[in-house]
């Protein structure tokens, strides 16, 4: 053995001296509003189980029927030999429940992002992507080497500003990118400005629905359907990983677009196609969301009550307008001592510091659910309480 893998240590070492050291904290049980993580209960507070679905009986129910019926794995890539009809079967479900076209399963909400981006744009290419936009949008832009208009977060002016600019040098296609919930703030895309702009200077429009799907929108049918925007946005990228509670990401669109990244998305092209035991908890998922929008209102009636908690007690909550609420700290050592010591208490609110958010923005993360009953949210405002005056934080 070489040691020429020494010089991670120091890296290491660099990580811990500036607060941005991170090692997970491990789950023992079903993830639940109340779980235990490193053989502690506490309040869970960190996860994105937006309607409580990872350990829902019916999603558990058919993901053990689809293993028994169709095995433990599709065994091939979708565009060799593992393409199988549970699949169709489940693309079809989204795409009527997105009221689009056609969609196209994926690995990963980031196989999904990263994959159509690189896809679709080239070195000929343009794309104007929202500064805050998902790291899996980031990097499909890079592996496409195309140009970049990076616009100052939800700034109309300054992204069409940098449309003008570009002008200049025409561009065989232009892309227009942006998350529908941002997740580190939990504030939601200007949608309907950027429709407007996308028609006017004939852009095609990408929204990341990530932290939307099962949260916007009738029923969660995301961003588009929240703003009653049918039509009028190309790609809608999603993740069954959140609020669907599983495993997997969509694109939905033209069937054209499906088509095209069935042959060139290389994801789908390189990688093992969903399990099983992922399509039926899925399928069973996209059902009760279908069947009926209770989990829905209940997760917002938890996360309106959380807020007004919040904002009582003193604590800035940002700009946050869905159940991803952040806790600004201020730097990232004082971040991370609140995350530590909610944890102590019973809490567990995971800390987020530079450079995953600007710097002086260090927060703690919150993310509500329907399962964070009002008795929940007591015990946890109580806790921060607790420690938001032990640190200065109110």
């Amino acid at each position: 053995m070489t040691n020429q893998l020494k010089y991670l240590e120091g890296e290491i070492s660099n990580l811990k001296s500036q607060s941005l050291y991170n090692w997970p904290r491990t789950l023992d049980g079903a993830n639940k509003a109340v779980c235990i993580y490193d053989g502690k209960e506490v309040i869970n507070l960190s996860a994105n189980n937006y309607l409580g679905l990872c350990d829902h009986p019916k999603l558990i129910e058919r993901a053990i029927e689809y293993t028994k019926k169709y095995g433990a794995g599709p065994g091939a890539v979708r565009t060799i030999a593992g393409s199988m009809k549970i699949h169709l079967d489940l693309e079809a479900k989204i795409a009527d429940f997105k009221h689009c076209e056609a969609c196209l399963l994926y690995q990963s909400g980031y196989t999904a992002n990263a994959g159509t981006s690189a896809a679709i744009l080239d070195k000929e290419s343009i794309v104007y992507s929202d500064q805050l936009n998902h790291a899996s949008i980031i990097d499909g832009i890079r592996i496409s080497g195309c140009d970049k208009g990076i616009f100052n977060h939800s700034d109309i002016n300054h992204l069409t500003q940098l449309i003008e600019e570009n002008k200049v040098k025409p561009h065989k296609r232009s892309l227009l990118v942006t998350d529908g919930v941002f997740s580190m703030d939990g504030d939601i895309a200007k949608l309907p400005e950027l429709v407007n702009i996308a028609e006017k200077y004939g852009l095609i429009l990408m929204i990341d629905d990530a932290h939307s799907s099962g949260v916007l929108g009738s029923h969660g049918r995301g961003t588009v359907d929240h703003y009653k925007l049918h039509g009028k946005v190309d790609i809608q990228v999603g993740t069954l990983s959140k609020a669907i509670g599983v495993l997997g990401g969509y694109v939905v669109g033209t069937k054209a677009l499906v088509d095209w990244l069935m042959n060139r998305g290389r994801p789908i092209l390189f990688s093992t196609s969903l399990p099983p035991a992922a399509v039926g908890a899925v399928d069973a998922a996209f059902d009760l969301l279908i069947e009926s929008d209770e989990l829905q209102k209940t997760m917002w009636k938890n996360r309106e009550y959380w807020v007004k908690g919040l904002k009582d007690a003193g604590f800035n909550t940002g700009n946050s307008a869905t159940p991803i609420v952040p806790i600004i700290a201020g730097e990232n050592e004082r971040a991370v001592k609140l995350s530590r010591r909610l944890f102590e208490e019973g809490v567990f609110a995971q800390s987020i510091v530079f450079p995953t958010v600007p710097k002086g923005t260090a927060r703690v993360r919150t993310i509500i659910t329907a399962k964070h009953a009002p008795k929940i949210l007591d015990k946890a405002l109580d806790v921060f309480k607790k420690v938001g005056k032990e640190l200065g934080i109110i």
